[in-house]
């Protein structure tokens, strides 16, 4: 099967979170499975053109409300070289730093001519090879006018053998502009209302990829049921329930090589689920880096997080009622955090790691440390008011570390709740999201890790042994892109 994975991003070239991650990897895993891939995404500023190699020509681009064109440039994907990775490459669009935005203007002003000349280069880069796919995966709402343009302008046009899969990965990121930028987009204003961008007098690019896409991926089946309820759809449940039969939902897998407690080159020493000791020696590394008292018998929390308001942080670490003092001064714990984000829980975390011995936090981001944590932790704090998938539960899982998370999204599709009279599960899983429920669960988890430590040992190589590979999730991908094929070119496809 032929296709064309349409992004704003993917690692290792640009990244803003986890999309990027989910990009590359299921288009690696495909590839392997021997099917023919490419992703198209733009050359930001930060990416050497240098290292890339020119494909010959410019490139006509029908973006906006005149002609503009666009260098083309390909490599290979690192680790999959039969994977090849297009950027287009239009330095007034591109050529800035950001992907969506920049800390002084976080949403560009001009994003939606930005990513109308991704999708229409898309379909030119297609053209320009000679290559046509048997699907179009657009990614999130940046990548949502390719099905519109599939669906409405070019698939009579050289497309008649393409379908379109599009993917929410947040629905909490829409795209949303005024009326004003339609013209940007590059097609007939009779597509404001027929392609379904209206929404309360401006547009919605994710509206009109929801509308126009054959079928529509979320990254849990969670998470697909939540997005169709007016607590989780954020203004579009009603759309997403009249196209729920297109709607479906597949977990994501996790980069299993990358984060692997056998084979981590980031971590002090390896461990596996046969052989545990080198958590221990992490455990330790771990309290050392952070200046905590170096003591294997007390049990340390993580967070790895975004600071932001969907990762649950006013419930953690609000000031007066967040529940991270109390559970810090109330047990006999350990915490430590990294992340960064919004200023005032930047401050606040700052307070407390003056009042309080048992907590240390690194503000800002390090891959190593992040790795550090995963090994070295007890337990790890996902106190999320939704997680669309989530992957930092599935890492301390492998890594033998217990998430402790709020039952939503991709959070209630992985982690089995703890049984204390069976001793079963993977991790601990509350409803409420309120400082209390963070206590009391946090608490619960204290507790069994004091009195219980047989059951802990049995819950980490429960979750050290599942299976979170991408080969499950790409093979349903593979029956979506089938069952999108019937839908939008009524095609039977069959290996």
């Amino acid at each position: 099967m032929k296709i064309l994975m349409v992004s704003a991003e993917t690692v290792p070239f640009a990244k803003t979170g986890g999309l990027a991650d989910m990009v590359s990897a299921l288009a690696i895993q495909l590839t392997n499975m021997g099917h023919d891939v490419k992703i198209v995404i733009p050359r930001y500023y930060k990416i050497d053109r240098k290292k890339l190699e020119p494909l010959p020509g410019p490139m006509a681009i029908a973006a906006g409300t005149t002609e503009t064109w666009s260098a083309v440039y390909k490599t290979s994907m690192p680790g999959c070289e039969k994977l090849p990775v297009y950027f287009i490459d239009h330095e007034q669009c591109f050529g800035r730093d950001g992907i969506y935005g920049v800390p002084t203007e976080t949403d560009f002003h001009d994003n939606p001519y930005r990513f109308a000349v991704l999708c229409h280069g898309a379909f030119q880069l297609c053209r320009k090879l000679q290559w046509f796919p048997d699907i179009i995966h657009a990614h999130d709402w940046s990548a949502c006018l390719a099905p519109v343009i599939l669906k409405h302008i070019c698939r009579y046009a050289g497309f008649e053998r393409t379908a379109s899969v599009l993917t929410i990965h947040n629905q909490g990121y829409q795209g949303q502009y005024g009326k004003d930028k339609f013209p940007a987009l590059g097609v007939d204003w009779g597509l404001f209302y027929g392609a379904g961008f209206e929404h309360d007098g401006g547009m919605n690019f994710l509206q009109a990829g929801v509308s126009s896409a054959d079928m529509i991926t979320t990254v849990s089946p969670t998470y697909a049921q939540e997005i169709q309820t007016p607590e989780g759809g954020f203004g579009m449940d009603g759309l997403l329930r009249v196209r729920h039969d297109v709607v479906k939902g597949i977990l994501n897998g996790a980069d299993v090589t990358y984060w692997n407690p056998e084979k981590d080159k980031k971590i002090p020493a390896q461990f596996s689920v046969h052989n545990m000791g080198g958590k221990a020696v992490c455990k330790e590394a771990l309290q050392r880096q952070f200046g905590l008292e170096v003591n294997p018998n007390i049990p340390v929390f993580s967070m790895v997080t975004r600071l932001v308001d969907q990762k649950g942080i006013g419930d953690v670490f609000g000031p007066m009622h967040g529940s991270m003092y109390q559970m810090c001064c109330d047990m006999k714990i350990q915490f430590v955090v990294l992340g960064s984000g919004e200023g005032w829980c930047e401050n606040e975390i700052a307070s407390l790691q003056s009042k309080l011995p048992n907590f240390r936090a690194y503000i800002g981001y390090n891959e190593a440390l992040s790795h550090l944590i995963e090994a070295g932790s007890d337990f790890f704090l996902m106190p999320s008011k939704y997680e669309p998938c989530g992957l930092n539960q599935i890492y301390s899982m492998l890594y033998g570390t217990l998430p402790i998370v709020r039952r939503t999204g991709g959070l209630a599709d992985t982690v089995q709740n703890y049984n204390q009279d069976t001793g079963d599960g993977t991790g601990f899983v509350f409803d409420q999201l309120s400082p209390s429920a963070i206590y009391n669960t946090v608490g619960w988890a204290t507790w069994a890790y004091y009195n219980r430590h047989e059951d802990i040992m049995k819950m980490q190589n429960r979750g050290m042994v599942q299976n979170f590979g991408w080969d499950i999730a790409a093979q349903s991908y593979l029956d979506v892109y089938k069952e999108a094929l019937k839908r939008g070119c009524n095609i039977d496809y069959s290996e």
